[in-house]
Parts: structure tokens; sequence; C-alpha cells
């Protein structure tokens, strides 16, 4: 089976609701909607309080061409704008919406009837992709119309599909492979003809042998579309270790996928592209799962943008009283957060409940140079110099040794034998970094 050389971790799966179907999230009585859900500038809003509107009407608007419209996952009224904290404790703007009823934008096909072809241009396509506000839902929320806008020098040949889903506990794309699949597939050739390729492959973790044979099954029907099986290896969905297990091309330091012909989407993106292009529907819906050891069950669910986290747990008998922590998204990649009364928005793709007792925060020791960290690091980096350089902020150094590679993918913090904090410093430099090279490119102009 294919996977990437360089690094890598096998975590335990714990992919504990992979077995349960979608529920939808009933529609609560109000939505919070944050402006700031994407990669890029925040949308600025273009609604105001005491308007009515409706699911799926534009209520923010992208603020240049790195940003995503947001619409209206509910019908109401807007009671305000304003600032909420978020699950991090940054205070975010957002719109607070009463529900009243479920009336649709009447562009919007809600027939869920499947519809297999489209003859639309390329342009056609992006610019439906755009007006919907869809985003990379691998986590990372990059807006999907810019990735369809490669740099002119640039030829794209291939398309890869990223259903590997590697992070523990996370199960949505997986079960979207199952029970969405033929969707899906035409969201893949959607994508396609966006490119203007004619080759499109979707690379799919051992561990999902059920995801692999239903889409391999709808693909045989398809013209230039392959499933390939790969190593259950973590972190296998990350862009460009996907990139050199399915094609063996290798994205140098600094460069993006397109500069070796490749164009990057998740599954769950695919789906939403799908829905955009051939219903009208802008994304208004998160497909999530929600897992934990200690949960009275486990589960994936449909729930509207803007709905309370909280309301979702509840479904499946809210929050173990022994959890230790709660993270957005999986334990290698995610997020810890401070509370769980916060509103689901484009980049929540899980909650994880991990327990107290498997949550300790270990004292660190000193650095016994086993090079553990550097066998496992997937960028070929030297996790544990950038975590000392960190610490005495030599900002230029780690820049100079490639800190901006860094996926932060927790593999040289897993694996660390002294318990040493690496990605949370090494975090703190990337950001340090990353400002002082926008600061630098600002006065350059």
């Amino acid at each position: 089976m294919k996977t990437f050389k360089i690094g890598g971790i096998h975590p335990h799966d714990n992919k504990l609701s992979a077995g349960r179907r979608f529920e939808q999230v009933p529609v609560p009585k109000e939505v919070i909607i944050q402006l700031n859900q994407h990669i890029g500038a925040p949308a600025i809003p273009i609604v105001e309080p005491g308007e009515e509107v409706k699911v799926g009407q534009l209520i923010a608007k992208a603020n240049g061409f790195v940003s995503a419209n947001i619409h209206s996952s509910v019908s109401g009224k807007v009671s305000k704008i304003d600032t909420i904290t978020d699950a991090w404790g940054t205070r975010q703007q957002a719109i607070f919406i009463d529900v009243e009823g479920d009336v649709w934008m009447p562009d919007i096909d809600t027939s869920c009837k499947f519809k297999p072809t489209c003859n639309l241009s390329a342009e056609v396509i992006k610019q439906k992709i755009a007006d919907a506000g869809i985003v990379g839902l691998g986590g990372a929320c990059f807006p999907t119309h810019v990735k369809l806008n490669p740099p002119k020098e640039h030829a794209i040949d291939t398309l890869i599909i990223n259903g590997a889903e590697c992070e523990p506990y996370l199960t949505p794309n997986h079960r979207l492979m199952i029970e969405k699949g033929e969707e899906i597939m035409v969201g893949v050739q959607i994508l396609m003809r966006a490119l203007g390729v004619d080759r499109a492959l979707i690379g799919i973790e051992s561990n999902k042998q059920d995801a692999i044979d239903e889409l391999d099954r709808i693909a045989a029907r398809k013209e230039g579309i392959e499933v390939i099986k790969l190593k259950k290896k973590y972190p296998q969905g990350g862009e460009k270790q996907l990139i050199q297990a399915l094609t063996d091309r290798e994205v140098e330091s600094g460069q993006l996928p397109s500069s070796v012909g490749v164009v990057v989407q998740n599954i769950a993106t695919v789906f939403a592209v799908y829905e955009a292009v051939q219903l009208n529907k802008p994304l208004i819906e998160m497909y999530m799962s929600i897992s934990g050891k200690e949960m009275e069950q486990n589960g994936n669910f449909c729930a509207r943008i803007g709905t309370s986290v909280k309301d979702v747990v509840a479904m499946i008998g809210g929050m173990p009283e022994n959890t230790g922590k709660i993270i957005a998204g999986g334990p290698m990649m995610g997020k810890a957060m401070i509370h769980i009364d916060t509103p689901v928005t484009k980049r929540t793709t899980g909650i994880t409940f991990i327990s107290a007792k498997s949550a300790p925060r270990f004292k660190a020791s000193a650095c016994i140079r086993c090079a553990r960290c550097i066998q496992a690091c997937p960028m070929g980096l030297e996790p544990y110099l950038l975590y000392k350089k960190a610490l005495r902020q030599d900002w230029d150094f780690m820049e100079a040794h490639h800190i901006m590679d860094c996926m932060e993918c927790g593999c040289c913090t897993f694996t660390c034998p002294s318990r040493q904090p690496l990605l949370d410093y090494i975090r703190v430099g990337k950001a340090t970094v990353a400002n002082n090279i926008r600061a630098r490119k600002s006065n350059e102009k």
C-alpha cells in the first residue's frame, strides 16, 4: 500500500463513531453565525438588526479574494450583530438570528433529487463555488475558489481527493463516503471540469475498507477517477504527504501543491461543491462527529452552522462528568476548548472528549537527545531544535530553518519520551515568524 516516505506515527484509531449514520440536529431557536470562519479576511455583514432572512440567504460578503461569503443557516429575524467569546477565549464578531419557521431561498433545490450531470463551464462552476462560500472542510477552511484559481505558471494535471481522515476519533468523511458516495463522485467530476483536468485520485486509508469499496464501485463507471488504498499512517491526510503517496511528486519548501501540477480537496468539501453547483445550496450545514471513550454513545451529525455545540452534544447524553479536555477536532491537530457553549462553524469537523485520567499535563524532563521527534517529523524538520529556539525567541533562526513548513501535526510531541511541549512552542514560533514575514513584505511595498 502507498504512503509518504518521511516520518509519521501510528496512533490508535479510536474511530468510535465510524458505524453510526448521520443524524440531523433539530433547527435551534437561535443561531450565532461568526464572521470569521475561514482563512483570510472576515466577511462583512450586509444585514441589519430587525431584518428578516431566509435559509441560504447571503448575510455577510467576502472581504477580498482570500475570504468567503457567509449565509444564513435558518430563517427568522436578525436580533443583533455583536461580539462573542469563542471556544478559545477570543472575541469574534457574529450575527445573531432568532429562528422563525424554516423558509428557504427559492433558488435552492430542496427536493433531494440526485443530479448526476453538470454541463456548466469552468468559470461558472468557480463562481458558484465562490458565491456559496465553500471552504476547505478538512479543518484549514481555505476558500475553495482560491484553490481552483492556481497561479497561471502552474499547469494542473491532477486532482487529488483527500479521503484519508487519519486524525484519531474523527469519522464524518468516512460516513460521507459511505452515505453520499454518488454525490461525492459527481462533485469530483465538477472539480475536474473546473480545473480542466482528466485525472482524479481519491486516497483513502486502509482502515476504511467499506468506503474504499463503495467509491471504487462508483468510480468504475467514471472516466479518469481512481480510488487508491493507502497505508494507515498519520498524518497521511497532510497535503504534501498525500501528494507524495499518490503521485510520488514532492512539493518543495515554501511551494504550493499547484507547483507540482496538483490541487487537493477534502471529501467533505467535494460534497459541499456538489450541493453548491447542482442544488444552488450554500455552505450552511456541517457534517461532524462527537466522540470520546467516556461518552454514553458516539455519533455523527449534520448541524446547521450557528447551532450551539452544547445542543449537539446533548443529543448523545451530554458531556461526560470526568471530562478533562474538550478538543475541537481530533487529539493530534485539534485545539483544546474552554467550553462547548459555542456555535458550530465551518471549522467544526468534530468534538472529542478526553477523560481527566487520559489528559494529564505531564511535567517535562530534560531532552535525552533520542532524536525520536526528528524521525517522526513528516516535514523533515528538527523539532527539538526549533523548540529550543522558540524558548530563546530566536525567530530569525527559526525562519531560516523552515519553521513555516511545520504542519503542526503533533508527531513530535506524541513521540517525545521527555514529555516536552514541543508543538506548543513551535506554534508560537511559527505564528511569530509568520507575522514578521507579513510585516517585512508590507514594508517592502
